[in-house]
């Protein structure tokens, strides 16, 4: 299967393209104060919409068996892209090894814009991380990605002791499993919807892009055992 239009036209732009300047200030340690940075040059053509669809057409490829990003990914390290990104979309993921997010969207190298944190909860320095991407970089579409059987769920539902500071996690899942209870599933995917509410909220930058429809943040969640995303707003 061929690569899609979105795909070919970015490989274009990461081969010719010209290195552009850096941003005037980026976000404050906090995230959540009103900045005006220079935007990148270059970025995107997508729209918020078709960003996410582009996004949920390579899991669509991935859960098919029809991948088409590695031969991207050998071409672009040839050219040497260090010097520049392009990403389209961001997902915020959890740390878990198996939710390897460039591949579970058939995405190349500067794609996607990922933060990872177990249990992919909103804290002040993803939120700076997601601005980033968002106000600089020119992401159209954030995506909260939630996953099966999540360890950080499932420990913050049994509310059991850990050793170090893995329990400062719990207090951010709390909410979703007061919601959803016990069930694992429910509590995962409450969670996902509640972090992504929270960034639509608590990020100035983030709720202005939205508010202008420059953006849509989304929760979704990824199926271990099938490959498949499922889109949860």
């Amino acid at each position: 299967m061929g690569m899609s239009e979105f795909q070919l036209a970015t490989r274009r732009k990461f081969f010719h393209g010209q290195a552009g300047g850096i941003a005037a200030a980026f976000l404050a340690a906090s995230g959540i104060q009103t900045i005006t940075p220079q935007r990148l040059p270059g970025q995107t053509p997508l729209s918020p919409e078709s960003a996410l669809a582009e996004l949920m057409a390579g899991n669509k490829r991935f859960t098919a068996r029809r991948m088409t990003a590695d031969a991207e990914d050998l071409a672009i390290l040839r050219e040497n892209t260090a010097e520049k990104q392009e990403p389209f979309v961001a997902v915020l993921s959890c740390s878990d090894s198996r939710v390897p997010v460039e591949i579970i969207f058939d995405q190349s190298i500067g794609h996607i814009f990922v933060a990872r944190v177990a249990g992919n909860v909103v804290s002040p320095e993803i939120i700076a991380s997601l601005e980033y991407g968002a106000a600089v970089l020119g992401t159209k579409a954030m995506l909260v990605l939630g996953h099966a059987n999540c360890g950080a769920v499932k420990a913050t539902i049994h509310g059991k002791d850990a050793p170090g500071q893995i329990t400062a996690l719990y207090s951010r899942i709390q909410p979703a499993v007061d919601q959803a209870g016990s069930n694992l599933e429910e509590a995962v995917k409450a969670n996902a919807k509640i972090q992504s509410g929270l960034l639509r909220k608590a990020s100035t930058v983030i709720s202005g892009l939205v508010k202008e429809n420059k953006l849509k943040v989304v929760a979704g969640y990824y199926d271990l055992a099938s490959g498949a995303v499922t889109l949860l707003d």
